[in-house]
């Protein structure tokens, strides 16, 4: 058993998130979005720290990390949890940072994921896109839809991850789980593959340049169902996003592709609960509307938060909203939500 596998268990039975490694330092983990030390470790030397990391890897994984400072990859602990790695250098030495997923995947129910959201687990085609920061639960939330799918249709499912996160059994579907770098070179090239692989749904792990996006909308539009994730928070910047990734060039050609695909944004933000035993998730959700194709092709994007407002009886939420809900609810205090809303001064009397 690898000594790491001690502060893995750590990590699971304190229910954390994140476990948080670096030379000179104890370990730390993050509990419901706060770091604290974990208990009976002292600071790391830096040999000790390579010895650890070095266990967990391979060597071709070793060398990649000596080579360039930087490398991602997925470590299980058989029966218990899956871990998204990282490793990197740093001004004191070596350092790592481990984000457990959790072997069983979350269902819409558990997760009280809202109605508008687990219908787009029923779509046919288009893009949907699940956005928001860096542990913001965008991953969960997407295994919980990719999860409905399989249990309900009988589709061909691929997901292209960098690395692979939560692992799915076939149920109905059949799903094709790629990891960029060991199944795949890129996500670009995984994507192009998708054409010949009779693919209904595809997952696109992260839509990080200008070529994955440009496949991901074009497969889209010729009649696949495609969700990716980005780190913006508002459909307003996700759509900015998008366009900006091109050359001005071809910007109109873009917003006209965009226009005719997309179907839905969801963005997100993870918030400790009021009575600190957890965490829950507030959400902004754009729908695809009559008034939507026009709005992206002309580039006018300032009117989003106008179709969101006026979509409610459809299902669609403003994030300050989302949050009023939650407070409204006693799930998390007025501060909490401050922190996240647009508008802080909603919540500002409130939060004292």
């Amino acid at each position: 058993m690898a000594r790491i596998d001690e502060l893995f268990r750590y990590l699971k039975k304190t229910h954390g998130s994140d476990l948080h490694l670096l030379a000179t330092r104890p370990p730390r983990v993050r509990i419901h979005g706060r770091l604290t030390d974990v208990e009976g470790w002292g600071p790391l030397a830096d040999g000790e720290l390579r010895e650890l990391l070095h266990e967990i890897s391979s060597e071709q994984q070793w060398r990649e990390y000596e080579a360039s400072g930087d490398i991602d990859f997925a470590w299980a602990l058989p029966g218990e949890a899956r871990f998204r790695v990282n490793f990197l250098r740093q001004h004191y030495g070596s350092a790592a940072v481990f984000r457990i997923i959790p072997e069983k995947i979350l269902t819409f129910d558990e997760l009280d994921i809202p109605k508008p959201i687990r219908d787009l687990a029923y779509l046919e085609r288009g893009l949907v896109l699940i956005t928001g920061p860096t542990g913001s639960g965008k991953s969960t939330t997407l295994a919980a839809i990719i999860n409905a799918i399989n249990e309900n249709y009988s589709k061909h499912i691929v997901t292209i991850e960098d690395p692979v996160e939560f692992v799915h059994q076939n149920k109905k579907s059949v799903l094709s789980q790629r990891e960029v770098g060991q199944d795949a070179l890129s996500f670009a090239a995984a994507l192009k593959a998708t054409i010949r692989q009779d693919a209904d749904v595809i997952l696109v792990g992260e839509m990080r340049d200008t070529e994955t996006i440009e496949l991901a909308i074009t497969a889209a539009e010729m009649g696949t169902l495609v969700f990716g994730t980005l780190h913006t928070n508002s459909a307003t910047k996700t759509i900015d996003r998008l366009i900006d990734a091109f050359p001005a060039s071809r910007q109109d050609q873009v917003r006209n592709t965009l226009a005719e695909s997309i179907c839905a944004i969801v963005s997100q933000q993870l918030l400790p609960t009021a009575d600190g035993r957890g965490r829950c998730a507030a959400y902004e959700i754009l729908l695809r509307t009559n008034s939507l194709p026009n709005i992206i092709r002309e580039g006018n994007t300032t009117m989003l938060a106008s179709v969101i407002q006026g979509g409610v009886n459809e299902g669609m939420c403003a994030m300050d909203d989302s949050l009023a809900a939650l407070v409204g609810k006693g799930t998390v205090t007025a501060a909490a939500a401050m922190a996240k809303a647009k508008d802080k001064s909603r919540f500002a009397g409130s939060s004292k």
